[in-house]
């Protein structure tokens, strides 16, 4: 068995305007490097066109259509300040419906150790009605609910690391003890969300960390706040939103990380897995908006990944 990587070419017909931060050439630099011979062993599959009403298990069904109706015949539309759609959105969308699917199916099956969704446009900040910071729906979100109702697996636990907090999927899962969300990111900073007083039904862990820190305090806030969360969560399935802007050379936030500090967490994760989730473990593409640092950040991951 190996790590699965899920991909497709219609990724990269999300548009959005010229100097948006979320653009087509993430994916393009990720693959990049991924183009190596050290991910030789790396399973590639293109993503099936997911059904829309997977997305409704993670958002009301007149939001999905609202969304389908808001994508434009040409150009471009903003269905929120800084979340911008393209024609060729909603196939992205969809794809990235698929990606997630097929990752729970493939992972849960056991047909590979873990899975990484090379997807866009990134979900974390997505709210259960509400389209924001460049996210359409929640992936992470529509993960958890997609192993729930097909897989039977009750308890999922999700941890992301962006460096922007995720409103949105503290948000769908404010009331719902059977997903843990559990999050480092950079405070204050956009959303505003994240405060350490934030834990919905004891379900919610927030880990807050300041402009400048580095890796010692994401390690720190990982190994006191976020590992025994999961731990004492004992879930069926591990979720990473992995966003890979708070390393050192993103322009949208101040964290200091370098790639290790992913790698180092990843592994971390995998071991919890092991113990408690069957070591089923899938990992979402969230932000990261400096080219060279998503890339050396994500291969990192990845090859981390590849080592189960």
């Amino acid at each position: 068995m190996t790590t699965l990587l899920l991909h497709h070419a219609d990724f990269l017909d999300h548009l959005t305007a010229p100097g948006h931060p979320e653009r087509p050439d993430r994916l393009k630099a990720l693959h990049a490097a991924l183009d190596h011979e050290a991910f030789a062993a790396l399973r590639r599959e293109e993503a099936p066109l997911g059904d829309k009403d997977v997305a409704a298990l993670a958002h009301p069904q007149e939001y999905v259509e609202r969304v389908h109706r808001a994508i434009p015949e040409v150009g471009l539309a903003s269905i929120d300040a800084d979340t911008v759609v393209s024609p060729g959105s909603w196939n992205a969308c969809l794809r990235g419906i698929g990606a997630i699917s097929r990752a729970v199916d493939a992972v849960v099956a056991r047909e590979v150790n873990n899975a990484f969704a090379a997807i866009r446009p990134p979900g974390h900040h997505a709210e259960t009605d509400t389209a924001m910071g460049f996210c359409v729906f929640n992936n992470a979100a529509v993960t958890a609910r997609y192993a729930q109702k097909q897989h039977g697996l009750e308890r999922v636990a999700i941890v992301d690391w962006d460096v922007h907090h995720g409103n949105g999927t503290q948000d769908i899962f404010w009331s719902d003890a059977s997903v843990l969300y559990a999050s480092t990111h950079q405070m204050p900073l956009y959303p505003g969300t994240g405060a350490r007083s934030e834990t919905g039904v004891g379900n919610i862990v927030n880990a807050p960390l300041a402009a400048g820190d580095g890796s010692d305090h994401f390690r720190e806030a990982f190994n006191e706040r976020i590992l025994p969360s999961v731990k004492n969560f004992a879930p069926d399935l591990i979720i990473i939103s992995a966003g890979f802007d708070a390393h050192h050379r993103d322009p949208l936030a101040e964290l200091n990380l370098e790639h290790e500090d992913f790698a180092w967490a990843t592994g971390k994760l995998m071991d919890l897995a092991d113990d408690h989730a069957g070591g089923r473990l899938v990992s979402v593409l969230e932000g990261g908006y400096d080219l060279r640092g998503l890339a050396v950040s994500a291969a990192a991951h990845i090859r981390m990944l590849m080592s189960a």
